[in-house]
């Protein structure tokens, strides 16, 4: 006798059903714990990534803390690496504040891996403080100065170089922090209409920049009233440049730089300055500033009429951005010989409705020693507006993108105040070093949807809280030499 065939279970079948969704909400709780994972190591790559930026490039950072005069009279329990480290670590964190920094000290977890990272122990922010204020301000910037040279001696900048020769250095002003009351000797006030007085601190930076988003502090000088109190005016921004280059010149002698700044810029003392140190300049020119100049450039528009350049560029979006170029040569301006630049850009922004296209026309005019033409026309005035890097990538993220640098770190130390400027600059190039890299900006930026920056750093501590580094892990992957490729 035939066996009676078993047919399969009908799909309708209440078990079948369960054992259905049972696998489903398994295979949906794997991927959500995938993505957790995914998650977690993508945090602990972020610190891994801090460590190896600073050590590769840096590898001699601690002996040359090491080097810096210990000005304390006491004994104390940490050496004095230790505490420029919990001073850079402050910045490296974007703590924001002193007291910040302090709480990241009580979690357990995280000054245990702080330990692990630096190899010391994890000070309390009041000891810094007490550190911070006693150094000479000039040895604190010397190691920004020698993390710069670093830099320029393995040719990090070299392919961003302007014309394959000159290095983009751009020059602006910028307050630390303003106050309701005078803060110390130095500072500088301005009064409003109603006579309230405010006063601020204020400084004078160079920074190099490069088209790939590099700005990086290469000197400072502070925009300050003497300290005896004698004084005619105010010290301000151009008062304070040539005591910028001076130091530009003292600490990169040989170093090929074009200049870059604002329309405060254009008048004969800066002129001659360029020159004497063999730098060249492209600085924006405004309407009013230099009036024989401009009646120059005026009677020379005539008889260069062929001096013309537009381009036009169509973008995928259906925005169209025309840009049309008008160049005079052989400007002179009390034996100062320039070019005059301007360029005309249109930008034409789709809509549903054809009769509402938006277009907007902006204005850019510059001078420039350097030679221009037809060739070059598009390249140089792109670079001179360039000089927006050292107030977008530079002022604005530190004022904005975590370090805030307009907080009062030393409410009463002077020197504290330099100081600490000082470290910020020096996480903010590490930080630069770090996320320009072609690595970095695929696995972290290019996603739909991609985190900014300032949420990673949060997740860069969040790793430091919640995840046990193994020590020999990080000396592992710091120890493993990598390339650094930096976006175009």
């Amino acid at each position: 006798m035939r066996s009676q065939e078993k047919f399969p279970q009908s799909k309708s079948n209440p078990k079948s059903i369960a054992r259905r969704m049972k696998k489903a909400k398994q295979r949906e709780a794997d991927i959500k714990k995938r993505a957790a994972n995914e998650k977690k190591i993508e945090k602990q790559e972020l610190v891994y990534q801090m460590l190896i930026a600073m050590r590769q490039h840096f590898p001699e950072l601690l002996d040359w803390m090491r080097e810096v005069d210990d000005c304390r009279s006491k004994a104390s329990d940490y050496e004095l690496a230790a505490l420029l480290t919990a001073c850079l670590a402050m910045f490296l964190f974007k703590s924001g504040s002193r007291n910040q920094y302090n709480q990241y000290r009580e979690d357990a977890l995280f000054k245990k891996n702080f330990k692990r990272m630096f190899g010391f122990d994890m000070p309390h922010g009041d000891s810094v403080q007490n550190v911070i204020k006693l150094l000479d301000v000039e040895q604190i910037e010397q190691l920004k100065h020698k993390m710069v040279q670093v830099l320029i001696q393995r040719k990090t900048f070299r392919p961003s170089r302007y014309r394959d020769q000159w290095f983009r250095v751009a020059v602006d002003a910028s307050s630390i922090g303003s106050y309701d009351r005078q803060r110390d000797d130095q500072c500088l006030y301005s009064t409003s209409k109603k006579g309230k007085r405010t006063w601020f601190h204020s400084v004078l930076e160079a920074r190099l920049v490069t088209p790939q988003g590099f700005s990086v502090s290469i000197a400072t000088v502070w925009i300050e009233n003497p300290e005896d109190g004698e004084y005619d005016k105010q010290d301000c921004e151009r008062k304070a440049f040539p005591r910028l280059a001076a130091k530009l010149k003292a600490q990169y002698p040989r170093l090929p730089m074009l200049i870059l700044a604002d329309g405060l810029y254009p008048y004969e003392g800066f002129f001659a300055i360029c020159k004497a140190n063999q730098w060249a300049f492209c600085v924006t020119f405004k309407e009013g500033n230099l009036p024989s100049a401009w009646k120059k450039v005026e009677e020379l528009k005539p008889l260069q009429i062929t001096n013309t350049h537009r381009e036009v560029i169509n973008q995928t979006n259906g925005k169209v951005i025309e840009k049309v170029f008008v160049w005079v040569t052989g400007v002179n301006y009390k034996g100062h010989i320039f070019n005059w630049l301007e360029c005309l850009e249109t930008v034409t922004t789709p809509n549903s409705d054809a009769s509402k296209i938006k277009s907007e026309t902006t204005r850019f005019v510059q001078i420039t020693d350097l030679p221009i033409n037809a060739k070059n026309i598009v390249e140089t005035s792109l670079t001179g507006r360039l000089r927006w890097k050292i107030e977008n990538e530079g002022f604005n993220t530190l004022k904005n993108g975590g370090y805030e640098m307009e907080h009062q770190y030393a409410r009463k130390s002077y020197i504290a105040l330099k100081n600490y400027f000082q470290f910020m600059q020096m996480a903010h190039l590490i930080h630069q070093l770090m996320t320009i890299t072609t690595r970095f900006q695929e696995n972290f930026m290019k996603a739909k949807n991609h985190p900014t920056l300032n949420n990673l750093w949060r997740d860069l501590v969040a790793a430091m809280q919640w995840f046990d580094f193994d020590e020999q892990e990080l000396e592992y992957r710091i120890g493993i030499r990598k390339q650094f490729r930096f976006s175009t």
